[in-house]
């Protein structure tokens, strides 16, 4: 989902580093000490998840664990997923720096938006919170690949049709992440449910 550098026009690239200097500030001040171990552990899972891509035209497809870091990070999956998509730009030149803003805002906004309103639902017994756990890693997806056809049929009215196929090509994906979101749930209710009880604040 990582959209390519030199892509992207100067509006477009402004605004995403606009997102995510505002995503960066509200997000860090939730952030604590406690936490950086599991920031980095979840970020490291991210940064290795998404090098197994498929070159799409100016973006790509591949998995991202989004709804794993929302629910186990909470407001702390932006930054993780920032330094992982900085690392990837620095050492691969997967998106590169420019659209690093842009990139990060789609894939971190995607992670809270999908997560955080479902976050305490997971509390809940039964099928609701297995459905609930499900949504949390499908919807990211939806999320970030609706982000993706905006930002790039903003660029170029030109790519809208590539911009089109994206979307549709990471709609699979999606019911794969929401089942490795659901599969992640269940693991760590069992082993870790303290992992779970973060602060959806």
């Amino acid at each position: 989902m990582h959209i390519s550098e030199g892509i992207l026009t100067l509006p477009v690239i402004l605004s995403g580093w606009g997102g995510s200097a505002l995503l960066a500030t509200l997000t860090l001040r939730r952030t604590t000490a406690q936490q950086l171990p599991r920031i980095a552990v979840l970020s490291s899972a991210f940064f290795l998840a998404s090098l197994v891509r498929i070159p799409l035209g100016a973006s790509s497809v591949h998995f991202t664990l989004l709804g794993v870091m929302g629910i186990i990070l909470g407001w702390s999956a932006f930054p993780a997923i920032f330094i992982a998509l900085a690392l990837q730009a620095i050492l691969f030149q997967f998106g590169g720096l420019l659209s690093l803003g842009v990139n990060a805002s789609i894939m971190g906004g995607a992670a809270l938006l999908g997560c955080l309103p479902l976050r305490a639902g997971l509390r809940r017994s039964g099928r609701l919170a297995l459905g609930i756990a499900f949504l949390c890693g499908a919807l990211p997806i939806v999320i970030a690949a609706t982000l993706v056809y905006l930002a790039l049929s903003w660029s170029h009215a030109a790519l809208a049709s590539t911009a089109t196929l994206l979307f549709i090509a990471n709609l699979p994906l999606a019911l794969l992440e929401g089942g490795i979101t659901l599969f992640t749930f269940l693991f760590l209710k069992r082993v870790a449910p303290e992992l779970l009880a973060g602060e959806s604040r």
